[in-house]
């Protein structure tokens, strides 16, 4: 087995399906775009291991706490991993997780993006470890994420060709 795939099994972490979006939704784009030994990996938002959204859904500071937020930061980065796994086909391609854009819906004075989206770089790093797990991260407030998703991350890695 892989060692990525291996370090996601002892940690009992299931890679789910592509999306499956809710009726009548058309999603007319790639989740990962190969450009030479970059992937550019769209937004992704936190998925049940069926590829359904999970719940639960809303605002943090809201609806949502600061350690349900983190949890759906760690169920974006298993999605946005499926994603990698089905564009890339192993994901010890990897070499550098370059760049990490997280969003984070939130009533107003929620302050806490931050620690919401650390479920997301915790996750990565636990898996590549500190060299290849290492990236840049912005984490942002929005007001507003489709189908009321918490959390939304896009970025980008470098993989061997």
């Amino acid at each position: 087995m892989a060692r990525i795939a291996q370090r996601l099994a002892d940690s009992g972490l299931v890679l789910p399906p592509a999306v499956t979006p809710p009726p009548g939704v058309v999603l007319p784009f790639r989740f990962v775009r190969i450009v030479g030994r970059r992937a550019l990996i769209s937004g992704h938002g936190p998925l049940n291991a069926d590829g359904t959204i999970a719940a639960p859904l809303g605002k943090l500071g809201r609806e949502l706490s600061v350690e349900q937020g983190y949890t759906a930061a760690r169920l974006t980065a298993l999605a946005m991993l499926g994603s990698l796994q089905r564009a890339l086909g192993d994901l010890d391609r990897i070499t550098a997780w370059t760049r990490v854009f997280g969003m984070v819906a939130c009533a107003p004075g929620f302050d806490k993006q931050p620690a919401v989206i650390n479920g997301f770089s915790d996750l990565i790093l636990e898996v590549f470890g500190p060299d290849i797990g290492a990236h840049s991260r912005s984490a942002v407030g929005m007001a507003e994420l489709p189908f009321n998703i918490p959390v939304e991350i896009e970025g980008e890695v470098e993989f061997d060709a």
